[in-house]
């Protein structure tokens, strides 16, 4: 009997503890050191998105406390309490893996110094720096009590500063300065000492300098201390129906800089009335998050930090597998009206997908060119081919979702420069946000029409190609691109919608037909057939689709999920999901494609999507989960999802009672690390190909 209330892990405590997870690739010994750092600059900017984000809505429901409660599931000042206690350890935890970074950087003659520890020829190295590349980007405004303080920025970072006199000890003053990473590098490169390699931070040369800067004023001593503030991201898009909605999206941006503050980040040596007085002049209260900090903050910039020519202290890139056939065939799309394949990023190049772009911009026999845009890359090659297309005469139809969250500014200017070229741009559909990824290209081939499509489980993005995981299928098959048409003349009318037999779309049928896909294994369960689903994904948090998955546990359904963030779910319980295991792996490439297979009583089913098991991707988003009907590249997609399931090195168990806990590895069983080894996978597919050419 399924129990009256399911158990759940709240889903801000669990994409904190995947953040935890990330925190442990920067503690990792085994890690290159200089990506370490970078996990460290991972950690850091996905917190600031989750303060952004989900502590901003969650401070806006304290209002509503009982309400919030009963859609939550708890008490949203208790998750907050929660929350600040997790991420203060975190915080902690965060120092000594900096400072151990630090101490094991000077074992390999690289020195990560401060204002303190320089030379006397490096002193004046940073002074022509500062004069030269510096000081004409500073700004610093003097803190008056009588005076409105002045407004932080979110994402920038601020030395706030104490200015006394030595010989008048009851003169002081207070000053902000803001850090101007946006024009200078943050990481500044002193000459080398023989083998030896020095770095200072931006923030100390401007420490180093402070009586440059305020050398008119009768001061003598200064004290700088890191402050950042972190401000609610939600767009404030209202239902002026005046205004189009790009505006709207273009004015929310800029007010998004301006909104609510939902965290202060301080070092925490900063004196305490320097302190109150910045937490009072910000107007924060109790309730508002001040959280004691390192020397640093932003410390996303340290996911650029300079490889200074130690290759191995970096993670050095992987080739790109070359795929044969298409690098031997004139057109991609010959290749596609031939048969179904797929790529892998980034174990494959998204520069094929870039050349079917640009093939069908030049080629005569392509009539239209339809695309969904979620995210746009600020120097986007897939933008240029499609304007290029619309040059050339071809009908080209843009879905653009200006509501993109972070992107909507790259997003904004592409919309233009598409409209300008005069590309159909279409922003979304009231109400929905369209997050599928599709290309839909038609041909005019003697007296009929024929269709290729890519779907993709991620962006058409090509930066987001060199670290995310995503799987594209291309295809010619005719089940799948009359739907795939179907959805985009949805996407263009809003008012014409269709019946789907082999796609699965969200918010018409996506919901039900996944019920009834784990029915089906809950039904063969009972039959003595084959029942099991297996899977990757990036969040498991809607309620109901757990309280189905449990009840296919319940019912005998073996389940083997790899979760990359948010679950909800907790695995392992005794007579409600003790036929459930729940992983999470975090390595140098982001976990991102998005796999299904059921069992289907041996003749296995297969889906790839751009869809979470979210109620926000279910209900609310278009979404597409593609069926993959060609047995190799079932087999292909179960290799993903088994290799990921067999890691060894990276995987760690999610929910499973403790925290974070890595997959313990069998007695005997060799190191299975599956980003590396689908890498070697497609390696070995190529050579195999190769071997029969010859």
């Amino acid at each position: 009997m399924a129990p009256k209330k399911i158990p759940l892990v709240n889903r801000e405590l669990s994409w904190l503890a995947f953040n935890g997870r990330v925190l442990q690739e920067a503690a990792n010994p085994s890690v290159p050191l200089i990506e370490r750092i970078r996990f460290l600059g991972i950690f850091s900017n996905n917190l600031d998105e989750f303060f952004r984000v989900r502590v901003a809505t969650l401070r806006r429901l304290l209002v509503v406390e009982k309400g919030a409660k009963k859609i939550m599931g708890d008490n949203p000042r208790k998750i907050l309490e929660k929350i600040q206690r997790i991420v203060i350890d975190y915080q902690k935890k965060f120092d000594n893996t900096f400072q151990e970074i630090i101490d094991e950087l000077r074992k390999e003659n690289i020195y990560l110094i401060n204002e303190t520890q320089l030379s006397a020829g490096q002193i004046d190295y940073l002074n022509s720096y500062f004069d030269d590349h510096i000081s004409e980007f500073l700004a610093p405004v003097i803190l008056k009590r009588n005076n409105k303080f002045p407004e932080l920025v979110d994402q920038s970072i601020y030395l706030a500063v104490k200015l006394t006199n030595s010989q008048k000890p009851n003169t002081k003053e207070f000053a902000l300065i803001e850090i101007p990473s946006r024009f200078v590098k943050r990481f500044i490169q002193l000459p080398n000492e023989g083998d030896k390699s020095f770095i200072i931070l931006l923030d100390d040369v401007i420490r180093l300098c402070l009586s440059k800067v305020f050398k008119i004023l009768p001061f003598d001593t200064f004290e700088a201390y890191t402050v950042k503030i972190t401000r609610d991201a939600e767009l404030d898009v209202d239902n002026d129906i005046s205004e189009s909605l790009l505006e709207k999206i273009s004015k929310g941006v800029k007010n998004r800089k301006r909104g609510e503050p939902v965290r202060l980040v301080y070092d925490e040596k900063i004196p305490t009335d320097l302190l109150k007085f910045i937490v009072k002049g910000l107007n924060l209260d109790e309730d508002d998050y001040v959280i004691p900090g390192g020397r640093y903050h932003n410390f996303k910039d340290f996911i650029r930090f300079p490889s200074l020519g130690r290759n191995h202290l970096i993670n050095l890139p992987l080739e790109p597998v070359s795929v044969k056939e298409l690098d031997e065939a004139t057109r991609i799309m010959d290749i596609m009206s031939d048969h179904d394949f797929m790529l892998h990023y980034p174990f494959h190049s998204f520069q094929y997908y870039i050349r079917l772009l640009r093939e069908a911009a030049l080629d005569p026999a392509v009539k239209s060119i339809h695309i969904t845009l979620y995210r746009v890359a600020t120097e986007s090659r897939v933008v240029h081919a499609l304007i290029n297309a619309a040059q050339n005469g071809k009908k080209v139809t843009a879905i653009v979702e200006l509501r993109a969250r972070f992107d909507e500014n790259a997003n904004i200017y592409w919309s233009k420069q598409m409209q300008e070229a005069g590309i159909n741009v279409i922003f979304g559909v009231p109400g929905l946000k369209v997050h599928s990824k599709m290309t839909l290209i038609t041909r005019q081939e003697k007296n009929k029409e024929r269709r290729c499509v890519v779907v993709s489980t991620g962006n058409f993005h090509e930066g987001n190609a060199n670290i995310y995981t995503d799987v594209n299928l291309f295809t010619a098959d005719s089940r799948i691109t009359s739907e795939i048409l179907k959805v985009f003349t949805f996407l263009e009318t809003n008012y014409k919608t269709f019946s789907y037999k082999h796609l699965l779309v969200a918010p018409f049928n996506m919901r039900r037909r996944l019920y009834s896909l784990i029915d089906t294994e809950i039904e063969n369960a009972a039959k003595g057939l084959p029942a099991y689903l297996i899977g990757k994904i990036n969040n498991l948090v809607d309620e109901e689709m757990i309280k189905k998955l449990y009840q296919a546990s319940r019912a005998g359904v073996k389940i083997k999920l790899v979760v990359r963030g948010t679950c909800a779910l907790v695995p392992g319980l005794k007579g409600i999901s003790e036929n459930i295991e729940v992983y999470g792996i975090v390595d140098r490439f982001l976990e991102h494609s998005r796999i299904f297979i059921f069992a289907n009583g041996g003749n296995e089913v297969c889906y790839i999507s751009s869809a979470d098991w979210m109620t926000r991707n279910l209900d609310y988003r278009i979404e597409v989960a593609t069926p993959i009907y060609s047995k190799p590249l079932i087999e292909e997609m179960k290799t993903v999802v088994n290799y990921a399931l067999r890691d060894n090195v990276k995987a760690r168990l999610v929910n499973h009672g403790g925290c974070n806990e890595f997959k313990p590895c069998k007695e005997g069983e060799p190191e299975f690390r599956s980003q590396l080894e689908l890498y070697s996978f497609y390696q070995n597919i190529e050579r195999h190909k190769n071997r029969e050419v010859k």
